[in-house]
C-alpha cells in the first residue's frame, strides 16, 4: 500500500494521505505507476465527457490539456522540456546532463514544448468524444507503465537522485505487476486495439531508451519523463489512425 501512495505522490498532485519515507517502498513504486496513470485518465475521460455535453471541441481540447498538467503538476512535461535541451545541445555528455539538471529552461525546451502541445490538442480536438474517453484512460496507464520499462530495461546515468532508488528496487517482480495493471486498464478500455497500443507503447520506449541511453550512458529522471510525454502524444496518434480509420 506504502508502494502505491508513493507512486500517486511522485506521479499526480492529488491530495493523498502522508506516509513516512522507505526506500524500498519507494522503489517499488514503479510497480504502480500505471496506476497512477489510470487514476488521471479517468479523472480526465469524467471531465471530457462531461465538457462533451456543452463545451465546443477546441475548448474541450484546450481544458484537457490544462488538467493534465493540473492533475500531474506538470512533472513529465518539465522533465520532456530538460531533455529536449540537453539532447539538442550538441555537448558531450557531461555536459548534456548538466544542462537536463538545470532548473532554467531553455530555447530548444520551450520550442519542443510548443510543439508537443500543439500536437497534443489537434490530436485531442480530432478523436470524437466516445472513443476519447476510452483512450483517456488507456493511454496514461500506458504511458506510466513505459516509465516502469525504461527504469527496468536501460541503466540509471546518475550516481544519486530519485532514479537510483527506482533503479535500484524496480526487479522482474514490479516489471511484471506494473505489466498486468496497465494491460488491464488497456484491455477494459479498448480489448485488442489496447493491447496493440501497449506494444506499440513498449517499442516507442525501446526504441527511445537505447538511442539516449546511448547517448548518456544511461537515463534520468528528466527522460522518464520525456518518454511519459513521447509516449502520450505518438500512442493518440496511432489510436488515432487506428480506431478512426
Amino acid at each position: 500500500m506504502k508502494s502505491l501512495i508513493f507512486a500517486l505522490q511522485h506521479l499526480t498532485r492529488l491530495p493523498l494521505p502522508h506516509v513516512t519515507f522507505d526506500e524500498a517502498s519507494c522503489g517499488r513504486a514503479t510497480a504502480f505507476f500505471p496506476v497512477a496513470g489510470a487514476v488521471i485518465g479517468a479523472v480526465m475521460a469524467a471531465v471530457a465527457w462531461a465538457a462533451g455535453l456543452y463545451l465546443p471541441i477546441n475548448l474541450q481540447a484546450s481544458l484537457l490539456i490544462v488538467l493534465m498538467v493540473v492533475l500531474t503538476g506538470g512533472i513529465h512535461l518539465d522533465g520532456f522540456m530538460d531533455s529536449i535541451d540537453g539532447l539538442f545541445s550538441g555537448r558531450p555528455r557531461e555536459r548534456k546532463l548538466e544542462i537536463m539538471r538545470d532548473s532554467r529552461v531553455g530555447a530548444f525546451g520551450v520550442i519542443g514544448a510548443i510543439c508537443l502541445l500543439l500536437f497534443k490538442f489537434n490530436l485531442l480536438a480530432g478523436i470524437p468524444g466516445h472513443v476519447l474517453v476510452k483512450l483517456l484512460v488507456a493511454v496514461p496507464a500506458i504511458s506510466r507503465w513505459n516509465m516502469t520499462l525504461a527504469v527496468f530495461v536501460f541503466p540509471y546515468a546518475r550516481q544519486e537522485g530519485l532514479g537510483t532508488i527506482y533503479k535500484k528496487y524496480c526487479g522482474k517482480k514490479e516489471m511484471l505487476l506494473a505489466t498486468v495493471l496497465a494491460g488491464a486498464a488497456a484491455a477494459t478500455a479498448l480489448g485488442l486495439h489496447g493491447a496493440l497500443l501497449m506494444a506499440l507503447g513498449g517499442f516507442i520506449t525501446y526504441l527511445a531508451g537505447s538511442k539516449i541511453s546511448k547517448e548518456l550512458g544511461g537515463l534520468t529522471g528528466d527522460i522518464y519523463g520525456f518518454i511519459n510525454e513521447l509516449s502520450e502524444v505518438l500512442l493518440l496518434l496511432a489510436a488515432y489512425m487506428l480506431l478512426l480509420k
